[in-house]
């Protein structure tokens, strides 16, 4: 068994693994206890396991827990606590921009590095970078994320 540390939002963690091809999604759920990054397609294809590989938006179902050693990685869990949500949780709380949750550590993390990488973007940048890496929400409340991230991104948000 090979063990791998990183860095998981912001505590040093050592996760093991017969397979150096591991999905990270499966050692995250269950070595570490995140529930923030979900199985959705299991293909990288709708960003329910979406975490942040050194600030860069990836899909942990498809990488490799290799890939990561030595990394930092920062799921949902990691931005904020629920008494002191990051600013762009808090976005999305007050406009309530999702209804099961499921999906929601692709938007907001896809949006929060994009964001963060463009200062003040505007609707139309953020709809156009979000649509670059398509993400899946079952429940329809696309218009209510991208509100959220609008919001982030104009500095409304405590």
């Amino acid at each position: 068994m090979a063990v791998y540390k990183v860095n998981v939002n912001g505590a040093s963690v050592n996760l093991t693994a017969d397979d150096p091809n591991t999905p990270l999604l499966y050692l995250l759920q269950e070595q570490v206890q995140l529930n923030g990054p979900k199985f959705g397609c299991g293909l990288g294809q709708c960003g329910a396991c979406t975490v942040l590989i050194d600030g860069v938006p990836s899909r942990s179902c498809t990488t490799n827990v290799a890939d990561v050693a030595g990394k930092s990685v920062t799921s949902l869990e990691g931005l904020g606590t629920p008494a002191n949500p990051h600013p762009i949780q808090q976005a999305f709380i007050s406009q309530q921009a999702m209804q099961c949750g499921y999906c929601v550590s692709g938007p907001v993390l896809y949006g929060k590095a994009f964001i963060d990488a463009n200062p003040g973007a505007t609707r139309d940048q953020i709809n156009t970078a979000l649509g670059q890496s398509p993400l899946l929400c079952r429940c329809h409340a696309h218009s209510r994320m991208l509100n959220a991230l609008v919001l982030y991104s104009q500095g409304l948000t405590k």
